[in-house]
């Protein structure tokens, strides 16, 4: 793209900076492209062109009035807003349609995989062996676990709470029986633990929970992504990590593969505690009589 340095950002200013030089097939164009730009990322000019109602070419002109050499330059710029997440394309459907422009080339599989293995081995670099064991110690000496998530973050803290209590630490879901969130709250005190969970944004109800269990004593885990890092007041213990840069795949991996190490450094700490409870809990299933579909 020519100019580099002088292209605006996001497709709404460049309309901005441009509106002078526009005729009127080129607005009707910019109409149809802002009603559904995630759409007019993928196509091509002619499709776009045929929607607007105007000659094939109009929008090659287009293109160079906004400065690119063609609709070609302008159609990768339009990509490039869906996959950095700019502000005319933030939305779920978005990224969606960003991963899918990232995936033309190599195939959907081939790029989630690529995605996956990307925002794993950052961690590596983000999260340390004493960030796991400053959660594991915490949740070793306690005495409940109350995990909350909302949105994809509630079936990894479902997950955390299965695994916990078959390691012999009772735990609560809260996601799970939000009807009586506040009956389980109302419990809340000294030597408990909330395990919260958010990703892109910390809902309001994350930073209630949060206020309640400081006023109860109760000690707060923080597991979530870059976007959703800030909470307040500050948990004891929090793990923030990026889960795939914009129009990646955000990774669900990373954060389940935290928890996991948590729970595995769990059981290497509490002197035999979750390996007796997973051992009592295996012979329990095999000779309690309970349907198979059940457990």
């Amino acid at each position: 793209m020519e100019r580099q340095s002088e292209i605006p950002q996001l497709l709404g200013d460049l309309i901005s900076r441009n509106s002078t030089k526009l005729t009127e097939a080129d607005t009707r164009l910019l109409d149809v492209m802002m009603q559904d730009p995630i759409r007019a990322a993928m196509e091509n000019g002619r499709a776009v062109s045929f929607r607007a109602g105007v000659h094939p070419a109009s929008a090659v002109r287009l293109a160079r009035r906004l400065g690119f050499k063609g609709y070609p330059e302008f159609r990768t710029f339009l990509q490039a807003n869906l996959i950095e997440g700019g502000g005319d394309f933030e939305s779920p459907v978005a990224r969606m349609a960003a991963r899918l422009v990232r995936a033309e080339d190599g195939g959907v599989l081939s790029s989630v995989l690529d995605s996956e293995i990307a925002a794993l081995q950052q961690v590596r670099n983000a999260v340390s062996d004493a960030d796991i064991r400053g959660f594991s110690e915490v949740l070793r000496d306690c005495r409940r676990v109350f995990v909350f998530g909302r949105g994809h973050s509630a079936a990894l803290a479902s997950l955390i709470a299965l695994r916990l209590n078959r390691s012999g630490y009772p735990a609560v879901d809260l996601a799970s029986q939000m009807h009586l969130i506040a009956e389980a709250l109302a419990t809340l005190g000294p030597g408990d633990v909330v395990w919260l969970l958010a990703f892109r944004k910390a809902s309001p109800l994350i930073h209630q929970i949060r206020k309640i269990a400081a006023e109860r004593g109760a000690k707060v885990l923080a597991l979530t992504d870059l976007l959703s890092a800030r909470i307040d007041p500050a948990p004891d213990r929090q793990i923030s990590v990026s889960r795939g840069e914009a129009g990646e795949s955000q990774s669900l991996v990373v954060p389940m593969t935290i928890a996991n190490a948590v729970i595995l450094d769990l059981a290497a700490i509490d002197d035999g505690r979750s390996l007796r409870a997973l051992g009592t809990f295996k012979a329990f299933r095999a000779d309690c009589g309970l349907s198979p579909v059940i457990l």
